[in-house]
């Protein structure tokens, strides 16, 4: 069945209305029963209530929650309190930066103009957009909304721009032609779509598509069947939650059995196999982690780049593959003038000299043959023309004052069968029409060229083969770089004589006039950037082929043409075909939204974590499908923001490599802060396992535990992750998807600085209950752990040592998590009245500084053996 571009204006009538004519009133109420309402449909959101609830699914949480009712149970009410209070203000926080969430199909309805100029009953009236119904005749004109889709009627020099959906950054210029071929949506001259907007002529359409049915109401759709995808901190921290309680869940049923066994009584046992538990499980880890992509945002902020979700932060750390599209992303979004053409030179914009004849008359041939206006910065028109004022601008030429010096007499407007526009000046006592347009047309118009003679005069002689040849050459170069390119020509005319499209003809050849939307100046460097981090780029456009592969070879993404392919390429691949497809491709031009959702889920499919950076509504769906999305705050929509996981303040695709290098560091710090509470806790485990199986007494008391859990674990995590960022990470190649937190030489960190802090524990443990029996060694063990685990903060510093370097003392967090953690257990140590809640005993100086002493001894020895570590690996290489 053919499309409605495959058909003729008068077909579209007869099959949406069953007659030519205007669509009837009792049509219209059969329609909207039929067709509904002109608006897009919502999807169900959830309420506060869920969202909350979904906070406690993790399974490190559930174990939790178990731990604490189990210790309500059996009397220890302050534990439970403790653990409830800790996952309850996580859940909050979750929830919190949840509620801010998804607004994307409210935005799309936005999107619809409020009110249409709509042909009832042989009367325009205007109606509001959700009136409109299929059938219905549309008058447009310059500065009006597109409310829906539909097929043309009648044209006047029509332009649309369509960028938010097609990404092609002119505006396009419309004519009521049948297409015959299949041909995507950016070519579909004849039709428009609501969600565009007239930049210049006049029109009228009938409606073919309302609400959902509009290719935006499809790329609602796409919305709503788009699932958002988890980031990798996310999965690999509910791999390491589960692997962890399980490991910790197996070493507390190990000591609860060996407390049984030896005669304890059970209900004891148990009591401190779960405070154990509690003790070992970093339930701090998930604020912790929250706390630490908080200060991350806070930092992308000030550097452009604002988080709506906070796992995006690390997110952005792990990504192999940036898709971005270019018009706004990695281009300016605005057409500059490169070149000028004449008299058989290509003049680059900065080598134009208006002193000179030629390219004088060139500049302001231009910004007369031109309806466009810059007043103030502000531009009106169309984007090539106003790129021609604002060259004028750049050489100190007002196009106000010109237009004032030489007023238009008459004019011929553009319209797109012609191709070409003319307006009609008195210059020196002579009449002249000014001719611009297409380079094919005008050359085969031209009789006469200007040339340049000796010095700075130039003549008019006749036009040669050789001429038109080399026109026609420099054409095609300057195409083949992607520029889009006017021709300017023009001849003398009867005073008082109005000159019709007939007098188009005879016509002296004056020049050439390139330009394109230019890449960023930054956007070099960034693409450099990714590169060298292992980040491979992509540019996916809507934009036509050689316009975007000259972008991206211009900026680093495109090194061969056979690297760029079209849309229409993908259509006929399946999904398995395509990820093998994918992997030689850099740039994708004419692609739909269903095509960008495909190849950023086919390099996910590789094991592939992406980043999808965009501005327009086709970008939106693609966005959400990303593992990362990333809008544009400045050009971006509303619908790209919502659907992003971070938006850029400024634009600027550089600052997405900083966002990669803050988000590898936000990584390496949650890591360190990780690494520190499990060698922590492995010490107090396996000092515990020590106990158990030498028959010595248990050397912590529940509330010791607990103490261990709330100040010497959570402050030291914390100012871990707030480590002062390195450029080094930008060196390293991305991270697996699919590597798990706890990776082998991490478990090797954590077993071998945890053994250690044990061994220091037990020793201070078996000088105390040696000396004055189990109360005694179970404060020396626990003044030492605590202490051990404060010092152990500046060992998670870094792989390499840092003792005797200006690192040890670069984080002022976590000098002051140690100075306070210190103090509070010298408190607890040395003031009598506490020693009853914290089951400690008092110590003599010799014996505090014992714990001190063998507390400190950590920093050292874990130093050393960092040391000898990267000697080793030195060795092997």
């Amino acid at each position: 069945m053919k499309e409605y571009y495959q058909l003729s204006a008068n077909e579209v009538k007869q099959k949406v209305n069953g007659y030519e004519d205007p669509i009837k009133e009792e049509d219209v109420k059969l329609h909207k029963e039929q067709f509904g309402a002109n608006e897009l449909e919502e999807g169900k959101k959830k309420s506060w209530v869920q969202i909350f609830l979904e906070q406690f699914r993790d399974f490190l949480v559930i174990i939790l929650i178990i731990a604490a009712i189990v210790s309500g149970f059996l009397g220890d009410a302050e534990s439970a309190i403790v653990i409830l209070v800790v996952i309850t203000i996580n859940a909050i926080l979750g929830t919190v930066q949840t509620l801010k969430a998804e607004a994307s199909l409210n935005s799309l309805k936005e999107l619809s103009g409020p009110e249409a100029k709509v042909l009832r009953n042989g009367d325009v009236v205007l109606l509001s957009t959700k009136e409109i119904t299929v059938g219905d005749t549309i008058l447009l004109e310059a500065g009006d909304v597109v409310p829906a889709d539909g097929r043309l009627t009648e044209n006047y020099s029509l332009k649309i721009d369509e960028s938010a959906l097609t990404g092609e950054s002119l505006g396009v210029e419309k004519n009521e032609d049948v297409i015959a071929d299949e041909v995507p949506l950016g070519d579909r001259l004849n039709m428009v779509y609501s969600g565009s907007f007239v930049t210049y002529g006049r029109g009228t359409f009938v409606v073919t598509h309302i609400g959902m049915k509009t290719e935006v109401g499809k790329i609602a759709s796409l919305l709503k069947s788009t699932s958002e995808k988890k980031t990798p901190l996310q999965v690999n921290l509910d791999q390491f939650g589960q692997k962890l309680s399980i490991i910790i869940l197996i070493f507390c049923g190990i000591l609860f059995g060996i407390s049984v066994f030896r005669g304890e009584n059970i209900g004891n046992a148990f009591m401190f196999a779960v405070a154990l538990a509690v003790a070992a499980i970093p339930e701090a880890l998930s604020s912790i982690v929250t706390i630490v992509l908080s200060f991350g945002t806070q930092k992308m902020a000030k550097e452009g780049a604002i988080i709506r979700k906070l796992q995006a932060v690390e997110g952005l750390g792990s990504v192999s593959i940036i898709c971005s599209d270019k018009t706004g992303t990695l281009t300016q979004n605005k057409m500059t003038v490169e070149h000028y053409y004449t008299e058989g030179r290509v003049i680059a914009t900065d080598a134009i000299n208006v002193k000179k004849d030629t390219q004088n008359q060139l500049l302001t041939f231009s910004i007369l043959c031109n309806d466009s206006t810059n007043k103030e910065g502000v531009e009106i028109g169309d984007p090539t023309e106003t790129a021609l004022v604002n060259l004028g601008l750049k050489l100190g030429v007002n196009a106000e004052d010109i237009r004032a010096a030489y007023p238009r007499e008459a004019e011929i407007p553009f319209d797109s069968d012609r191709k070409l526009m003319t307006t009609v000046h008195e210059f020196e006592g002579k009449q002249l029409m000014v001719v611009k347009g297409a380079v094919d047309v005008l050359t085969e118009r031209m009789t006469k060229i200007q040339k340049a003679l000796d010095g700075d005069q130039s003549a008019v002689i006749e036009i040669t083969a050789d001429d038109i040849a080399a026109i026609k050459k420099q054409n095609q170069a300057f195409s083949e770089n992607g520029l889009r390119v006017l021709a300017f020509a023009y001849k003398e005319i009867d005073k008082a004589y109005e000159p019709g499209v007939e007098d188009e003809d005879d016509l002296t050849f004056l020049g050439l006039i390139s330009m394109m939307d230019p890449p960023r100046e930054e956007s070099k460097a960034a693409v450099t950037e990714c590169i060298k981090a292992g980040i491979k780029p992509i540019m996916i456009t809507g934009d036509h082929k050689v316009t975007a592969a000259a972008i991206a070879k211009r900026i680093g993404i495109l090194h061969e043409m056979s690297e760029a392919c079209e849309g229409a390429e993908i259509d006929g691949l399946s999904d398995e075909e395509l990820k093998d497809f994918v992997e030689g491709i850099s740039v994708y031009a004419r692609v739909s939204p269903e095509h960008k959702i495909r190849i950023v889920r086919a390099w996910q499919e590789k094991g592939n974590i992406v980043s999808m950076t965009g501005d327009g509504v086709n970008d939106a769906p693609a966005l959400k499908q990303a593992d990362i999305g990333v809008a544009m705050g400045i050009t971006g929509t509303e619908v790209s923001k919502d659907a992003a996981a971070m938006v850029l303040t400024d634009d600027n695709f550089a600052t997405i490599v900083k966002a990669v290098e803050n988000g590898r560091n936000v990584y390496k710090n949650i890591k360190d802060s990780i690494q520190f509470l499990l060698s922590g806790n492995f010490g107090a485990i396996l000092a515990v396992l020590y106990a158990s199986i030498a028959g010595l007494p248990v050397p912590f008391a529940p509330v010791h535990l607990l103490f261990i859990n709330l100040l010497t674990d959570s402050l030291p995590a914390i100012a871990l992750g707030l480590e002062p960022h390195t450029k080094e990470v930008m060196e390293e190649k991305p991270r697996p998807m699919n590597e798990s937190i706890l990776t082998r030489d991490f478990l090797a960190k954590i077993g071998s600085e945890g053994l250690v802090i044990a061994i220091m524990t037990m020793i201070g443990f078996m000088i105390g209950y040696r000396t004055g029996g189990g109360v005694l060694g179970s404060t020396f063990a626990f003044g030492i752990l605590c202490l051990s685990r404060l010092v152990h903060g500046f060992n998670c510093k870094s792989d390499h040592p840092v003792l005797f370097t200006n690192k040890f003392f670069n984080n002022i967090y976590l000098i002051g998590a140690f100075a306070v953690g210190f103090i509070l257990i010298t408190v607890v140590l040395t003031v009598p009245v506490l020693h009853g809640i914290f089951k400690v005993t008092t110590l003599s100086i010799t014996q505090l500084f014992i714990v001190y002493g063998l507390a400190l001894a950590n920093l050292p020895i874990i130093q050393l053996m960092k040391l000898i570590k990267i000697k080793f690996k030195q060795g092997k290489n």
